[in-house]
């Protein structure tokens, strides 16, 4: 069927669209540029935010009496638009003006001073100053600390962006619009605050967040004193997804790989050891690849106990999702720890031990792409007698701020190298940070140990994308593996309620919090809407993983040297110890104040 489209004039260019378009994307595809601040849109992940409430990107419609924002109106056929009059000029720097009026003026200190989008769109607007702004009201709020992010609604600018990713995107459902008129903002519902709210920590909110009315959690100074305590020996980890995106908060184009020059600069900053969260990856592999098996098989014979689908449990955003909304299958995921905690628990045991260092004396540190690994590394499961298997988690934003804190140029630095043994790995740990990386990693070893035989090939594509649900079906010479895979929590609810229904077809379901995986992760460099910046980042990951010389979890040296010194086999008594956990009923019972 012929798609209809209409033809209309902005700024005295004709331009033909399909119906339904907006004039703010007809005008793109002449090329002209309408200021947008609340509406966000990423288009391959399906994502678009389009309030209409900021007023900025407003038009003139010939005919019609009000301006228009170009965001939410469409085009009809005829249509004459201009998009920079003097009365448009005027009426978005007057909006900008009442915007800033409102909004606190701590630019210095402010933690997007400098990447703020409100910042941005006020110079380019020329605005030099807010008239009537000492007889203006501030609207004044508690800031609300959480283990992973802190929210200022004093810097609200009611984009609803945040509230779009939580409830639409994300289907968490802690963020919504509350009060009205001058005291209206975007808030956890009943006045909790994020701890006591159904909030997973993904960070998706921050990421989109224009302002910084939403922040992660700033744990470099924690790093800091660590790193300046001569009792301490502080080793740090650095998640895949990091080296893809690090060289964008250094000019460096999206998708270009970083790894070496970061390992140089963490040297720089004072780590003792630098080692790679892909080692724990491939760890995590053996387990999990290893308990799929183990489930399979068991169902295969007949065993009404072997849980099917197995879940990935690597995402504790994911994690945090199914314990609040699906604590029923608490059962059904693997037990397998996440890379970044299966690290911190051979860091304080075996490489603690061959060093010679108790682990109280042992600081981990890790790198990651992720704000709910700073709530993760937190939790009490994860500790011996009060000390945490990681002890802080830092995001990559945070890591490029203390690298220039440390006035180092990440652009002119050497390819460093990664310390044994825990910095050794192969591709299949690289590629855990796009979605369908996980799952890639445990077919390219789950099909070898089970058939014994050599695969083939070793990209499978079939399991890459970033459509929001995929399946495939993988053959185990002989046995189809049936394999679902989410990436964003709403999706990832459509998987889960097919489970709790009995409806699921899948053997294996990999599960990431954030869209795009961990390279889209709520710690990464703002992307501000460029999904192309999220396929880039994808594209570096898998060209690393071509470039590795061992692209299987089970073909690691230091993997097979581990088991052989100290953990005995994939899933034995101590691994089970160390290397896996167990899950809990944290649905939030909402009490409404009297």
């Amino acid at each position: 069927m012929e798609m209809e489209t209409i033809k209309l004039t902005i700024d005295n260019k004709t331009v033909e669209v399909p119906k339904g378009t907006t004039i703010n994307k007809a005008a793109k595809e002449l090329g002209i540029d309408i200021p947008v601040l609340c509406y966000m849109e990423l288009k391959d992940l399906c994502i678009e935010n389009k309030p209409a409430g900021c007023r900025i990107c407003v038009v003139e419609v010939q005919g019609r009496r009000n301006l228009a924002p170009s965001c939410a109106t469409k085009c009809e056929e005829g249509m004459v638009v201009k998009t920079h009059t003097t009365r448009v000029l005027n009426a978005r720097r007057t909006v900008m003006e009442f915007i800033l009026s409102d909004h606190p003026k701590e630019c210095l200190i402010c933690a997007k001073s400098g990447n703020c989008e409100l910042q941005s769109m006020a110079h380019q607007l020329g605005i030099k100053e807010i008239p009537g702004q000492e007889i203006a009201a501030m609207s004044t709020y508690k800031k609300d600390t959480s283990p992973s992010i802190i929210r200022d609604q004093d810097k609200c600018i009611l984009c609803r962006r945040c509230e779009m990713m939580c409830n639409e995107v994300q289907t968490v459902g802690a963020l919504s619009a509350v009060n009205r008129g001058f005291m209206a903002t975007v808030a956890p519902a009943f006045e909790q605050n994020l701890e006591h709210s159904t909030c997973t920590y993904c960070g998706q909110c921050v990421a989109v967040c224009p302002t910084g009315a939403l922040t992660e959690v700033d744990n470099t100074p924690d790093v800091l004193r660590a790193l300046a305590d001569p009792s301490k020996t502080v080793i740090v980890q650095t998640a895949p997804a990091v080296r893809a995106a690090l060289g964008e908060m250094f000019g460096m184009e999206p998708g270009t790989l970083v790894t070496g020059k970061m390992v140089t600069a963490l040297r720089a900053l004072g780590f003792d050891y630098v080692f790679d969260t892909d080692f724990a990856a491939d760890l995590t592999i053996m387990e999990e690849g290893t308990e799929l098996l183990d489930r399979l098989t068991r169902h295969l014979n007949g065993d009404k106990t072997a849980r099917l689908p197995i879940l990935t449990s690597c995402c504790p955003g994911w994690v945090n999702f199914f314990e609040e909304y699906f604590p029923d299958l608490k059962d059904v995921p693997s037990t397998a720890k996440s890379p970044q905690q299966m690290f911190g628990a051979i860091a304080k045991t075996y490489f603690a031990d061959k060093i010679k260092i108790d682990r109280k004396d042992l600081v981990v540190v890790s790198i990651m792409p992720c704000l709910a690994k700073k709530y993760e590394c937190q939790r009490d499961e994860f500790s011996v007698d009060g000390n945490r298997d990681v002890d802080f988690s830092i995001s990559t934003r945070e890591l490029a701020s203390f690298i220039k804190q440390a006035n180092l140029d990440l652009n002119n630095l050497e390819e460093g190298e990664f310390d044994a043994p825990l910095g050794e790995s192969t591709g299949a740990g690289v590629i855990f940070g796009a979605t369908g990386g996980v799952i890639e990693a445990a077919v390219r070893t789950a099909y070898e140990l089970h058939t014994a035989k050599k695969l083939d090939r070793l990209d499978f594509t079939e399991l890459r994308g970033l459509e929001g649900v995929r399946s495939a079906t993988i053959d185990f010479n002989g046995l189809p593996i049936n394999i679902g895979i989410a990436h964003g929590l709403g999706n990832a609810r459509k998987l889960l309620n097919d489970v709790r229904a009995g409806k699921s077809l899948f053997h294996a379901i990999e599960v990431m919090a954030c869209p795009g995986g961990c390279i889209g992760g709520g710690g990464q460099p703002l992307h501000h809407g460029n999904s192309e910046i999220i396929k880039a980042r994808a594209a570096a990951i898998y060209r690393e993983d071509k470039q590795k010389p061992l692209r299987k979890s089970h073909e690691n040296p230091f993997i097979i040297k581990l088991y052989e010194e100290f953990l005995g086999k994939p899933n034995s008594e101590k691994a089970h110890h160390l290397l896996h956990t167990h899950y809990f009923d944290k649905k939030k019972k909402i009490i409404v104040k009297q």
